[in-house]
């Protein structure tokens, strides 16, 4: 039990960054009923893309100015390709029936997977991710990375924002009318396919600042590392109650406390030593999943948009 609170705040680092790529998840399906499962893919080109302008910018700059280029040039990045998706995968085929988008979905993962593969050939194994310039800290027993730091300020700076926006601002309300119901919403004057557009731009934003802070939690980036946190991201969505943005990061940190509880304290049961550890992490991670599905299908917080972002 002494490892317990350094436990805990692994839970809730790794759960941040889950639900920093589950909100991209959640305003889109909450929007146009799409569940895009190339937004991991997303998360993925804005870690590269952050890596990109570091890589251009003269040798020997300070973090300190490099991180806001990383940013800004990682969520460019992620915007222009989760508005693209939309514009040229997505909207063509939104009266389709629902399993030509999700199909489309998958094929626009792999496709990013292999260009990000292509133009990093080395990105097959791993790439460095530049670090912060200062870290790690103790508070008692909990050892905090500088890229934790990062992660947990980025998560919280984005909800309230994010927050902020949908209830203050004539888009935001905009947002919640269309989630609602799009053709009333249409019918009323709201440019619903400018909405559409906004909330895969939110999306993409998150999942580029998810994507560096990734890099800096890790210390190295590659082209697959999107499959298996978009994948534990849909997962927080679906656990916090797909469509409801305050679901999608009370459901990422849910997720990443069970996996980091179970990796630590699952082996040390009697009987169950074979189930501990890293590799069953997500294991335990979809079971919890299942259990919440199975007592409270909607999820934890529901569905419901318009009433809670």
């Amino acid at each position: 039990m002494n490892t317990l609170p350094q436990q805990l705040a692994n839970g809730l680092f790794l759960g941040s960054m889950y639900g920093l790529i589950a909100i991209g998840y959640t305003m889109v399906y909450g929007i146009v009923q799409l569940i895009n499962f190339a937004h991991g893919e997303i998360f993925m080109t804005g870690g590269f893309g952050a890596l990109t302008v570091y890589l251009v910018l003269p040798d020997g700059i300070s973090m300190w100015i490099a991180l806001p280029a990383m940013l800004i040039g990682g969520a460019l990045v992620a915007v222009l390709i989760a508005v693209g998706a939309e514009r040229f995968a997505y909207r063509p085929l939104r009266g389709a029936p629902r399993l030509a988008p999700l199909i489309t979905a998958i094929g626009l993962s792999l496709a990013l997977q292999q260009v990000v593969f292509n133009l990093y050939p080395d990105a097959r194994t791993s790439r460095v991710f530049p670090q912060l310039p200062f870290g790690p800290f103790h508070l008692g027993s909990v050892n905090i990375q500088s890229g934790d730091v990062f992660l947990v300020i980025a998560a919280f700076l984005c909800m309230t924002a994010l927050a902020f926006f949908i209830r203050t601002s004539r888009t935001g309300r905009a947002m919640q009318a269309t989630a609602q119901d799009p053709d009333t919403a249409q019918l009323m004057g709201i440019d619903t396919n400018r909405i559409i557009v906004i909330a895969f731009a939110i999306g993409g934003l998150f999942a580029a600042v998810a994507g560096v802070a990734y890099g800096l939690k890790y210390g190295s980036i590659d082209y697959s590392m999107g499959f298996q946190a978009g994948l534990k991201a849909f997962t927080a969505a679906v656990l916090g109650g797909i469509g409801n943005i305050y679901g999608a990061m009370l459901g990422g940190i849910v997720l990443g406390l069970a996996e980091a509880m179970a990796t630590a304290y699952i082996a040390d049961i009697p009987g169950m030593e074979q189930f501990g550890g890293q590799g069953w992490a997500s294991v335990w991670a979809f079971i919890l999943l299942i259990l919440v599905l199975l007592l409270r299908p909607q999820g934890l917080l529901g569905e419901r948009v318009a009433d809670r972002a």
